[in-house]
């Protein structure tokens, strides 16, 4: 894909839930102080309802001020196909890091995405795909990005709906099961993000890669193990975050927990 609109694509920076992300040059339509953009494209074509569901998401995220947020540029579509630019990070994001990262650099990186989690949260919006390849780094911490817009693409989330096993391995039970998502189900994805994070390992062991109804059937039917590996403190984090809905820290009492 050599481009879309008035994007000019250099090279692909990776795939997300229902599209592919692109490294692109600013087109200079966009007011921005910068030479390059990320864009993603989103999977398939829109109908005109898809777009406008869509748009207005993009726009409630695009409002809310918060440094532990992905900045917002562009969206719109072309020859049926959403997309949306953004700014563009070049260290890489907790699942890709462009450089090792040591513990003390992992954890604050999820502490910010919690930011950007209770940030989104106060405003009504629940992101829905909190994972480490949504999480990207800075100089300083990291930048929650990817708002997620399966259920604008594909109403009434089911068990084939929720994007590759990468992803569903962070989505709160309850989704895949159709309840209707709230700020828990964010939480839910940050601590166990926080156990890979800290522990190295899934709180389902190891999903079998290439067959996704099988690690489907295993995340369902498993309860989340916590490893024995992990400091007391940040066992406890992740127990909380993973317990019934309403007994749930808020993310910003998670983000607060991993600061301290």
């Amino acid at each position: 894909m050599q481009g879309i609109a008035d994007y000019e694509f250099i090279r692909p920076l990776g795939s997300g839930n229902h599209g592919q992300f692109f490294l692109a040059r600013r087109p200079l339509r966009l007011p921005i102080d910068v030479e390059y953009v990320a864009v993603k494209v989103l999977g398939g074509e829109s109908t005109a309802d898809t777009f406008r569901r869509a748009t207005r998401e993009m726009k409630a995220f695009a409002s809310v001020r918060s440094p532990y947020l992905v900045t917002l540029y562009d969206a719109g579509q072309h020859d049926g196909v959403f997309y949306y630019s953004m700014e563009y990070l070049p260290a890489g994001s907790l699942a890709q890091p462009a450089q090792p990262l040591d513990p003390g650099t992992a954890l604050r990186a999820v502490s910010h995405a919690a930011k950007a989690a209770a940030a989104l949260h106060a405003a009504g919006i629940v992101h829905r795909d909190i994972k480490p390849s949504n999480v990207l780094l800075t100089g300083d911490g990291a930048k929650l990005s990817d708002l997620g817009l399966s259920q604008v693409f594909t109403p009434g989330v089911t068990l084939t709906g929720m994007g590759p096993i990468t992803s569903v391995e962070y989505t709160d039970p309850d989704l895949l099961h159709g309840e209707p998502p709230g700020p828990h189900n964010d939480v839910w994805s940050l601590g166990v993000m926080l156990h890979r994070v800290a522990a190295g390992t899934g709180v389902y062991g190891d999903l079998p890669p290439n067959d996704g109804l099988l690690a489907l059937r295993r995340i369902l039917s498993t309860k989340p193990e916590i490893s024995q590996a992990l400091p007391g403190p940040i066992a406890e984090l992740v127990r909380d975050c993973l317990a019934a809905p309403a007994q749930r820290p808020a993310a910003a009492a998670v983000a607060d927990r991993l600061a301290a």
